[in-house]
């Protein structure tokens, strides 16, 4: 177990809100992954991103996650717990949306735990602001919604050998 980070960024988009949805991480060795819901949120999106990060990354033990999404940071950071102990309501009482996502969410992080990792570390870093990494999330995000809008569910990754790592070292180029 090494004490040097992995450092991954994450991104959700849509088309429409809601709409077909995709979601992404890509990390700093350019390996990726990216999935597609022909219905979904942005921040359904976003929490999916955090989620498959989290969990294609269950070895890794120093995981350092950026996002642009304080709606993602957050609901890992603290909000998912609170609404837990509310009985999966918020604050204000209402049912907490996208509760599937977060049940997912506590299993991954206390999967980490129970294998004496640390927790994922989590940073906030501005969207479309140049930051390489978040541009190519943002970017296999939004591909991944352009190909939820067929109506199929999919995911690719570059984990398994099958798709191409990406060149990290410069943002992708503007063609969309």
């Amino acid at each position: 177990m090494t004490d040097t980070p992995y450092i991954v960024a994450t991104d959700g988009a849509c088309k429409g809100n809601p709409g077909p949805a995709g979601w992404a991480w890509v990390g700093e060795d350019g390996h990726w992954a990216a999935g597609s819901l022909p219905v979904g949120t942005n921040n359904i999106g976003e929490l999916l991103g955090l989620l498959k990060a989290i969990e294609d990354h269950a070895d890794v033990a120093h995981l350092v996650v950026q996002a642009d999404s304080k709606y993602a940071i957050d609901t890992y950071a603290s909000w998912m717990d609170a609404h837990r102990r509310r009985g999966w309501k918020t604050s204000t009482g209402a049912p907490t949306k996208n509760r599937d996502l977060l049940e997912q969410l506590i299993a991954a992080r206390d999967a980490r735990r129970a294998a004496g990792l640390p927790d994922v570390v989590l940073e906030h870093v501005r969207g479309h602001r140049g930051h390489v990494l978040n541009e190519w999330a943002d970017e296999r995000a939004v591909r991944a919604s352009e190909h939820a809008a067929s109506g199929t569910e999919s995911a690719w990754s570059s984990l398994g050998g099958l798709h191409p790592t990406l060149d990290v070292s410069a943002a992708p180029a503007k063609k969309r």
